[in-house]
């Protein structure tokens, strides 16, 4: 039985960090940073030039691992995208008419894979190295049609795509390579185990004879993916080990995909077929594999020198960004103290985020160009694309520091070459962009230090763009929904200030929920907030919009969370001057079901969860089957669903009255 024990973090993970906390006089959020900007290079829309041979690779490594050392680090490349978990109303992904919910994705017409998928009638889930379908409908009637299970155990699939012909199913598997060449003849070749993107395709429209019809594969570890219509689209990032091939004069391993449709052998990606960014090499591959379901098409690999850490994707074009980080490495760190608490503040950064675009066809991508904005980008929510410009929000700076180089927040406005059209820069200086969201000639931004400050901004003129209004409030958003053009959903903690008067941080406390109207936009409201639990309860969404259950025309709203709740008496300490704010008690894991509209707004109208009450018990002592977790929350015609590992319960998603369940651990 999979156990999950609750544990105290380290003193990093326990409390939210700031620098000195600024008040904004009301005329003005941002301060002017027109001398003190990056310099970013201009965008560029030539194109790319080809790598061609192991002498050029060669050469371009060289050249970058000199860069990198001379700002004091050595190359370094995450295999492993951060995700999600991420630019316009969170819609369902399917422009469908009969009545079922479908995966939050955060672009109308681009769909998002995700663990649990539906399609009116059957639910596919992703549940540890298989793939379960159950028919869900009615819920009076559920049954498990069909168990996908994979060859040799070395698949872990984690996201689904479903249509009305195919279900998608993607992961990951590890292949063990030994190098075609030994170092020196007292060398032995050490075998390594190196990641694929791996992507089942099955035809669907007959449940009684589902069939693996392609299978996918494409090397490196998987960063995201999008489907548009019939068209997938993977991206990948494979690691390149630059020092066998660069000082020992090793054969370079070339990047390599698979598409079963056309042969069952591995295609080899060659130099010739590679190209790089002139101004930002990386010792990895950047592989964006692009294929039509609904063709005979072999799937289309574009191979590029570079790596990327968020994706986001548009009706017509792709975007992968990466971010750049530049040290003086003669300046050394210093140390600082947070009233108990030492912690090391880095030189400054020249921090700055590559754009790179690409075009999106049915069966191919083609790179358009690059651009270059200064500071990081957090998620996917970040970007977004509107009447033919990309708009971005970063954070540039340091959090710790108190100087010039503190941390600000900014949003710039690219045009269709990815030159910055218009900016604003400086924003609440100190903070850090906790949360984003664009709707249409609006965004909305969370930064946070002590108290959340919700800036709405204009964007109605790319080329000047302005702050309408801004509310502050303790706590802070992690993720912004739209509720209407007016009206916006913010999920995230609440937090306490740090009583001692020399402590520049906030700690964080039970999970929040807030409805703020922005119908004055300049002077927005927090108009209902809910606050759920006490320190230490957590939710999916606040890390995957995926997570999220909400549909406005039916008065729901629905997610999963794990409550920690405080005893009395922790609950004055946690009030009261402190070192160390207490961590709630286990007390509860499952589904809030909420009803929310405009006049009463948040109602909890059902805790639904799917641990037993012994194994209830045994969580409030810390252990418990976290196979029992509620992963997802959908609905189908009068059903609402919840869904985990071991579990699939029905209700009626007028009364909430349980209607079914499902046992998927037998």
């Amino acid at each position: 039985m999979k156990k999950l024990r609750w544990l105290s973090g380290t003193l990093s993970a326990l409390m939210i960090t700031a620098a000195a906390f600024l008040i904004f006089p009301p005329d003005s959020y941002a301060t002017d940073v027109s001398n003190t900007s990056n310099s970013v290079s201009p965008p560029s829309t030539e194109p790319l030039p080809v790598i061609g041979t192991e002498e050029k690779l060669r050469q371009l490594l060289q050249k970058a691992n000199e860069q990198q050392q001379a700002f004091g680090r050595d190359v370094m490349v995450f295999e492993q995208a951060v995700p999600a978990p991420t630019a316009k109303n969170a819609v369902p992904a399917m422009a469908e008419q009969r009545d079922y919910s479908a995966t939050n994705v955060q672009v109308q017409g681009v769909d998002e894979g995700d663990v649990i998928k539906t399609d009116g009638t059957y639910l596919y889930q992703a549940s540890g190295e298989k793939v379960v379908i159950t028919r869900a409908y009615p819920a009076t009637d559920m049954k498990v049609v069909k168990t996908l299970r994979f060859d040799g155990g070395n698949f872990m699939p984690s996201e689904l795509y479903v249509d009305d012909s195919h279900l998608v199913v993607i992961g990951t598997s590890s292949t063990r390579t030994i190098p075609s060449k030994k170092a020196s003849a007292t060398e032995i070749a050490q075998p390594y185990y190196s990641p694929t993107v791996h992507a089942y395709v099955y035809d669907i429209r007959d449940k009684a004879h589902i069939a693996k019809v392609r299978e996918l594969e494409l090397d490196g570890s998987y960063v995201s993916s999008r489907k548009i219509g019939s068209s997938l689209y993977l991206v990948s990032s494979k690691y390149l080990n630059y020092y066998p091939f660069a000082e020992r004069n090793q054969p370079m391993e070339m990047p390599v995909y698979r598409d079963s449709k056309q042969s069952e052998e591995y295609q080899s990606i060659s130099l010739k077929d590679t190209r790089y960014f002139p101004d930002r090499v990386e010792p990895s591959y950047l592989l964006i594999g692009a294929v039509n379901l609904d063709a005979n098409k072999e799937m289309k690999v574009s191979s590029y020198l570079g790596s990327g850490e968020n994706v986001y994707a548009s009706t017509d074009h792709l975007y992968v960004t990466l971010t750049q980080w530049e040290m003086q490495a003669t300046i050394q760190p210093t140390v600082k103290m947070a009233g108990n608490s030492f912690f090391r503040v880095m030189p400054p950064s020249d921090q700055k985020s590559s754009i790179y675009k690409f075009a999106l066809k049915a069966d191919a991508v083609s790179y358009q160009g690059k651009g270059e904005v200064p500071g990081t980008i957090l998620n996917q929510f970040s970007l977004d694309e509107h009447n033919g410009y990309l708009r971005i929000a970063t954070t540039n700076g340091d959090l710790f520091r108190n100087d010039e180089h503190t941390s600000k927040n900014n949003i710039y406005v690219l045009d269709e070459k990815l030159a910055i059209t218009g900016k604003l820069e400086g924003i609440a200086p100190g903070e850090k962009i906790y949360s984003a969201r664009f709707m249409g000639d609006r965004a909305y931004m969370v930064t946070f230090k002590k108290v959340d400050p919700l800036f709405v901004i204009d964007l109605k003129q790319p080329k000047t763009p302005k702050i309408l209004g801004a509310l502050k409030i303790p706590g802070y958003s992690d993720y912004l929904h739209p509720y209407d053009e007016n009206h916006v959903i913010g999920f995230g903690k609440d937090t306490i200030e740090a009583m001692d008067s020399k402590r520049n941080f906030a700690w964080y406390q039970g999970m929040k929920i807030a409805l703020f109207d922005v119908t004055d936009v300049t002077h927005p409201v927090e108009q209902f907030k809910e606050i759920i639990g006490d320190r230490g309860t957590d939710s999916e969404l606040l890390q995957d919009h995926r997570a999220l259950l909400f549909s406005r025309e039916k008065n729901l709203l629905a997610f999963p969370v794990t409550v920690m709740t405080l005893k009395p008496q922790d609950k004055e300490q946690n009030t009261a001057s402190t070192d160390f704010p207490a961590y709630g008690e286990f007390s509860f894991q499952g589904a809030y079901v909420y009803s929310l509209d405009l006049k009463n707004g948040f109602h909890l109208r059902k805790k639904i969860t799917h641990l037993s009450p012994d194994a209830a018990q045994k969580a409030g002592a810390n252990w418990y089957d976290s196979n029992d977790n509620i992963q997802r929350i959908l609905y189908i015609g009068d059903a609402l669903y919840t869904v985990s590992p071991n579990k699939i319960k029905a209700f009626n998603l007028t009364t909430l009255t349980q209607q079914g369940e499902l046992d998927l651990a037998k």
